[in-house]
């Protein structure tokens, strides 16, 4: 007689879960089916959790980059700055009338002598403040030297009606006339920003709490060792840290008038959201559109190089800070690497691609983590949130930005005094009863906690926090602009 072979568990019947001490319906052995513990061979087991992703986390360009400082107020007001010397752009009559633009208003004084550049004028040319209205909208200059002879005269020749800008550069006055009249007041621009606070949970029942599976873990929020439920947690923990900066980044301030649902986060008329990195940047800084991905230039390499200082001219304009980071995305980090490589060896009588002792042993480093360019020195890194698959290399539009390193001068009430900060630093919410940078606390009555009687483990995080981007106009952010619309 012919007998009947069976394999027992059938392989639809289990589905193991990818995490020890998970309990389902199908990942355990059923005890009630005896013939499950009768094979002869069991399964061995790996208990180290592969880390295929590596250290996921994508936090750390803030500690790097930013101080966090405490605050006890609802908002943070901070005033940069305006520039010390006068420069305007307007439009300009046959008569020598300049009208500023956009209706605006000016400093320039009788007796004050600017330059002007712009329409109709094939050279920049010296002019004479002679009056100036009321209002200080307009102005009538005079050349120093026109069509007729003998000096100021109200002849333009040569101006055509149309778009100039001008600025100050000193004052000449005849001889036993009175001193300057009015003065010049400082331009100071006046920045705010408020914090937003930041929630998230981790639970677990009491019961699943009992049944113990241990699990290896490493890397991450110092989880090194071994684990059970709580592994769940540390990733929990782990996902806050990273919306913490990630937060800081991304945020946009919403706007006021807009009805919020269900009033979660405000009504009408309350504000809102909080100003992030890249939306200070796009609204007070630099922007560079296809600065390492311009299609229109054949030569990858010069294209690179030759949009990059265009930023460096920029800089001249700004703050001039000698010190820059560049945080880049992998694309634009070996689009610059290219260029580099191709000033250094590419060149007539350059030297070899990096310097290094020609061992036999010794990789050859095709990667660059600084270079001089100007007056400028600039320490490139690679931005794992940029490059991150779960975050922005799935929406990369932005390759990368460009921070200041160093820090400003700025009155802090708390202290009564200046005090230097990093022209990036995060503000958080703190007096002496209450620390909001980061808490943590557990409620039920599993796990210690003994406040709740709820049969769980419910470990809460919250935050209250924003980011003061000082000196904007000294930061740049790179786009791609062929690749999708930013949301700024």
């Amino acid at each position: 007689m012919a007998g009947t072979l069976t394999t027992i568990p059938a392989v639809a019947e289990l589905s193991p879960s990818h995490a020890k001490g998970v309990i389902s319906g199908n990942n355990y052995l059923d005890i009630t089916q005896a013939s499950f513990w009768a094979q002869q061979y069991m399964p061995e087991l790996y208990e180290a959790e592969v880390e295929r992703y590596g250290d996921r986390s994508v936090s750390g360009f803030l500690s790097a980059m930013s101080a966090e400082i405490p605050m006890a107020s609802d908002s943070i007001v901070w005033s940069e700055q305006g520039r010390l010397h006068l420069s305007y752009s307007g439009t300009i009559a046959s008569t020598g009338v300049i009208t500023i633009a956009n209706s605006g208003t000016h400093s320039v004084r009788i007796g004050q002598t600017i330059i002007v550049s712009g329409m109709g004028i094939t050279a920049d040319t010296v002019c004479y403040v002679d009056a100036v209205a009321a209002d200080n909208t307009t102005l009538t200059v005079y050349p120093y030297k026109g069509s007729n002879t003998g000096g100021l005269v109200g002849n333009m020749s040569g101006f055509s009606a149309g778009a100039v800008t001008f600025f100050v550069f000193g004052s000449e006055f005849a001889k036993g006339t009175s001193g300057m009249a009015g003065s010049v007041e400082p331009k100071v621009d006046t920045f705010d920003n408020k914090p937003i606070i930041l929630k998230d949970r981790y639970s677990v029942s009491g019961s699943d709490t009992a049944q113990i599976g241990w699990i290896e873990v490493s890397g991450e929020a110092g989880q090194n060792g071994y684990l059970w439920y709580l592994k769940a947690e540390g990733d929990t923990r782990t996902r806050f840290n990273d919306y913490l900066e990630m937060a800081m980044i991304e945020s946009v301030k919403g706007v006021t008038t807009q009805s919020i649902v269900d009033g979660k986060i405000g009504s009408a008329g309350d504000a809102f959201g909080t100003e992030g990195l890249f939306a200070a940047i796009n609204a007070r800084g630099l922007r560079a559109d296809n600065c390492f991905t311009d299609g229109g230039v054949t030569d990858a390499t010069a294209g690179t190089l030759k949009d990059f200082e265009v930023i460096l001219k920029e800089l001249d304009k700004q703050g001039a800070i000698e010190e820059n980071m560049l945080f880049l995305n992998r694309d634009a980090s070996l689009a610059m690497d290219d260029a580099l490589a191709g000033i250094s060896l590419g060149s007539a009588g350059g030297v070899a691609y990096g310097l290094f002792d020609n061992a036999p042993e010794m990789a050859l480093n095709l990667g660059f983590t600084g270079f001089r360019r100007g007056s400028y020195d600039f320490y490139k890194t690679d931005w794992k949130y940029l490059n991150n698959k779960s975050t922005r290399n799935g929406y990369n539009n932005v390759e990368g930005c460009l921070v200041p390193a160093g820090t400003s001068s700025v009155y802090d009430q708390g202290m009564g005094k200046n005090v230097r900060r990093p022209f990036l630093h995060v503000r958080y919410r703190a007096n002496e009863a209450e620390n909001r940078l980061l808490k943590s606390w557990v409620v039920g009555s599993v796990g210690g906690a003994a406040n709740s009687d709820e049969d769980a483990m419910n470990v809460h995080y919250l935050s209250e926090r924003c980011l003061v981007t000082q000196a904007a106009n000294n930061f740049c952010l790179f786009l791609d602009v062929n690749d999708s619309e930013n949301q700024w």
